[in-house]
């Protein structure tokens, strides 16, 4: 099926959800997520709810797939990231003006920048953001990069635009994301252009 998306909502889209793109592996020094074995403020949890909802955070980091009506989110695996049993090697050829495209799952995005895979936010230690802190959540999304120090963090993920939220939102949307079931799912790293 065609992708007929207006290429402001693919803008809409892409700035609602980039901080969130950089999950991943890794070890780290920073305040370690012990705070995630504390009960989690109910509140807290709904407003993180309600800010992934309006920030179409599930647009992309859940994988779609297709329903009676069409492509639409695969709430069994909410917020899980670009599915590792989909292969993806480069990106697809561009013309007629395209300047980026999403896969069948809408996980997976290529442009300029290559390819790029939504990340796995769910608390997995191993594969999602159990690892994470969450000062280096909060950093990520104010930096642009993976943890708040790594290597970038790629569109579509709209981390210009939510680095201007609050630290009170942030600090809502990781509590959200720890409340989730974590869920086993490696990501692919990003395929760079020259591999196009």
């Amino acid at each position: 099926m065609p992708n007929r998306l207006k290429p402001w909502f693919v803008v809409l889209l892409a700035a609602a959800t980039l901080p969130l793109l950089g999950a991943g592996g890794g070890t780290s020094t920073a305040k370690t997520p012990a705070d995630a074995s504390k009960a989690l403020d109910p509140a807290k949890v709904e407003r993180g709810r309600y800010l992934t909802t309006v920030m179409f955070c599930n647009d992309c980091h859940t994988p779609f797939k297709m329903g009676e009506n069409g492509p639409e989110p695969d709430m069994s695996r909410m917020l899980s990231g670009h599915p590792a049993s989909v292969k993806v090697t480069g990106a697809p050829a561009f013309d007629n003006g395209w300047a980026s495209a999403a896969n069948e799952t809408n996980t997976a995005w290529a442009g300029a920048w290559g390819v790029s895979f939504t990340a796995n936010l769910t608390p997995d230690v191993e594969t999602g953001l159990g690892a994470w802190s969450e000062d280096e959540f909060v950093a990520a999304v104010r930096s642009g990069r993976h943890r708040g120090r790594g290597r970038p963090i790629l569109p579509p993920m709209p981390w210009p635009f939510l680095s201007q939220a609050s630290d009170d939102d942030l600090s809502a949307i990781y509590t959200f994301l720890r409340s989730l079931p974590p869920i086993s799912n490696r990501v692919p790293d990003p395929i760079p252009p020259a591999a196009n």
